[in-house]
């Protein structure tokens, strides 16, 4: 006697036919196991104004990398994210985590120096990870006993603190003091500024650490007042640089100030307003290119307004030149993309704009070399795995908004 399906059984190989029929059609990337990175971005703490942006950025090149097929032969690129809550301890938990347990090769971040530097020294070096910021600019980066696995998309503050030295003079300031958050991003930043303020013939009036998370500044701004300075240069990150703005204005005790790139964001104008009107700052960023130009409208068409943030630029860039590396590598180890990093960004090359993966990986699979010419700019690594020319932009805050007025080459050699 012959059997008959039930219903049940029918309904359950026509649902099995038809997720057969439906993989069949996904595209190739999205049917083979991922090539997964890190990315340890600051989604909530002192610096959380800058994790979505971060993120996002880096997610635009996930997304276009995927949409023209994929990586190593069409795999999918994942993004892994982890918040270091901007907190040294909280940075290498995280970063344990993704390498211990997501296992990950390579990681894009972190963004403040005093997490980046405890996540390389004790995560990624000793599990050779590699390991690139787009935001970690203190000059202790570029010293670090790290076996070549730390690079970084962003310009040391090496740099910006010549160019905000000679900006204070061209204000006519002669005697400025400085408050910064106790990191090495705030420290090395203000020893650079100083140094460089000197040789213009200016008087750092005062140097005032600053720890994080306190209710009240006025301690550090009545030092910092002393001694008749003209200006304060806040070294800060948002969330605490508000609270010191706000009680530096309310206390009466500055009324002039200049910032540096942990302060470039729009989030202390809408809290501050127009005490601020007319202040200066510096920050890593390059005139417009046609590179630069891609990226904007890139991020536009995808989250609806143009990049709002520093540093979202080097995060993009981050992420394109890892994925150029493991397609160049042929795997996705540690030190095969360590070993193939400079190879795919540094001259010579055909050069590569954000956004061109297709090209990329046609002329990588032909044998031809790449240039990879970033958003941020040329994303050529120096031996410390700091880029060898970048660019330092002079902004100031006009009618409410933050405007860049200018920009200064700035090179490597000599720091």
């Amino acid at each position: 006697m012959r059997k008959t399906s039930s219903p049940r059984s029918k309904a359950t190989l026509t649902l099995a036919w038809m997720l057969a029929l439906l993989v069949a059609a996904l595209p190739v990337a999205a049917q083979q196991a991922p090539v997964r990175i890190g990315a340890l971005f600051p989604m909530t703490g002192d610096l959380s104004a800058f994790g979505e942006p971060f993120y996002n950025s880096a997610l635009l090149a996930v997304e276009q990398i995927n949409a023209q097929g994929g990586i190593l032969g069409g795999r999918p690129l994942e993004l892994v994210l982890a918040d270091t809550q901007t907190n040294p301890t909280q940075g290498v938990a995280a970063a344990q985590r993704l390498v211990n347990v997501e296992r990950v090769p390579a990681i894009v971040g972190a963004a403040a120096s005093g997490v980046t530097i405890p996540v390389a020294t004790s995560v990624t070096v000793p599990n050779q990870v590699v390991l690139i910021s787009p935001a970690s600019t203190s000059p202790l980066v570029t010293t670090l006993d790290d076996n070549d696995f730390v690079f970084r998309t962003v310009v040391s503050d090496a740099m910006q603190g010549i160019t905000l030295a000679k900006l204070a003079a061209e204000l006519g300031y002669r005697r400025v003091a400085t408050i910064y958050v106790n990191s090495p991003y705030g420290l090395g930043l203000a020893q650079a500024f100083e140094s460089n303020f000197r040789q213009h013939g200016g008087t750092v009036t005062a140097n005032v650490p600053f720890e994080q998370n306190q209710a009240s500044y006025r301690g550090e701004l009545d030092q910092a007042s002393r001694g008749s300075p003209e200006a304060l240069l806040l070294i800060a990150y948002p969330e605490n640089g508000i609270t010191i703005l706000r009680q530096a204005v309310e206390g009466a005790y500055f009324d002039k100030f200049l910032f540096t790139d942990g302060m470039q964001a729009p989030d202390i104008i809408e809290a501050i307003g127009d005490p601020l009107e007319g202040s200066w700052g510096t920050a890593p960023r390059s005139a417009a290119t046609p590179a630069s130009d891609l990226f904007n409208d890139f991020y536009t068409a995808r989250f609806g307004e143009p990049p709002p943030m520093p540093f979202m630029y080097e995060s993009y860039d981050a992420v394109f030149a890892l994925a150029l590396a493991i397609e160049k590598a042929g795997e996705a180890t540690g030190p095969a993309i360590r070993d193939a990093l400079r190879a795919v960004v540094n001259p010579p090359g055909e050069v590569i704009l954000p956004g061109e993966w297709t090209k990329a990986v046609n002329l990588i699979r032909d044998g031809q070399d790449v240039q990879y010419v970033g958003a941020s700019g040329p994303v050529d690594f120096d031996a410390n795995g700091d880029v060898a020319v970048a660019s330092i932009g002079i902004w100031t805050i006009h009618n409410g908004q933050i405007e860049f007025v200018r920009y200064e080459e700035a090179r490597a050699e000599g720091f």
